[in-house]
């Protein structure tokens, strides 16, 4: 989706958020956002990360050597990759997106610092990552392409013109969320289908999943929850991630975010 949706505008940055490295050769991850940051300079972001991202059976066919597990060696690959873009082959030279390393645990933060990269924290998977963006930031040494630490945030927000409406929207990404820790996979279910299954497992509809952050409400209320935890990681740049069931939904809640932190028609007209 990288390619039409840049082709589509002139002045947003696009990306990745991102690239599973594991699954995948740096060089053709290299040559493909070679390609896209050569068509659209200075606007391509390649996004890089280490988790599965997937089911176990797609993350099994998804693997360079299916005769024995694949190594643990995405530092290594992490180097690879990086290299192409700063040094490039002999006869190849690669045009370089910005590379940002994503991460929910502590080593990613180890690994974002030593390497100079900007970092881009998933609070929508792991709330408790605060004190790892504390770490990037404490230990980070300048490369090439980044002179100082630079901390993003992945937070889970859903805006509706009410408080009480923005919850009804979110039961459908909390009975998936439901469903995925127990193991099982589910098309994204209606709202009034999430409705019924909350109320007869007998759990209120902002209760669950326990242990992720799902920002709902009306639009000053959930700017002041992403301001908090902008702050709360001293993040100089929020992503905002959600799954809702109907489409109309989930383009009004950006419509309504970018409206609360004034980011008016005029300026995202011409995307």
């Amino acid at each position: 989706m990288i390619g039409p949706v840049a082709q589509a505008t002139s002045r947003i940055r696009v990306g990745s958020g991102g690239v599973m490295l594991p699954h995948y050769s740096p060089l053709k991850v290299a040559e493909n956002f070679s390609m896209l940051s050569a068509l659209f300079p200075d606007r391509i972001d390649l996004g890089i990360g280490r988790a599965p991202g997937t089911s176990a059976q797609i993350a099994f066919a998804l693997q360079r050597d299916r005769r024995q597990a694949s190594p643990d060696d995405f530092r290594e690959q992490m180097d690879e990759l990086l290299g192409y873009f700063s040094r490039g082959l002999r006869e190849l030279r690669f045009q370089s997106p910005e590379v940002a390393l994503l991460g929910s645990s502590p080593q990613s933060a180890v690994w974002a610092a030593e390497l100079g990269l900007p970092y881009v924290f998933a609070d929508f998977i792991n709330p408790s990552g605060a004190a790892f963006a504390a770490h990037y930031r404490e230990h980070f040494r300048p490369s090439m392409t980044l002179a100082k630490p630079r901390t993003s945030v992945a937070v889970w927000a859903l805006c509706a013109e009410t408080d009480e409406e923005a919850l009804r929207v979110s039961s459908s990404a909390r009975m998936m969320l439901l469903h995925l820790f127990r193991g099982r996979l589910i098309p994204v279910p209606s709202v009034e289908k999430a409705m019924a299954y909350l109320a007869q497992e007998g759990v209120p509809v902002g209760s669950v999943p326990e242990g992720r952050r799902i920002i709902t409400g009306s639009p000053n209320h959930v700017r002041e929850r992403i301001e908090a935890v902008a702050a709360e990681y001293g993040a100089d740049e929020v992503f905002v991630v959600n799954i809702v069931h109907d489409p109309a939904a989930r383009i009004r809640c950006y419509e309504l975010i970018a409206q609360a932190f004034r980011l008016t028609t005029s300026q995202t007209s011409s995307i």
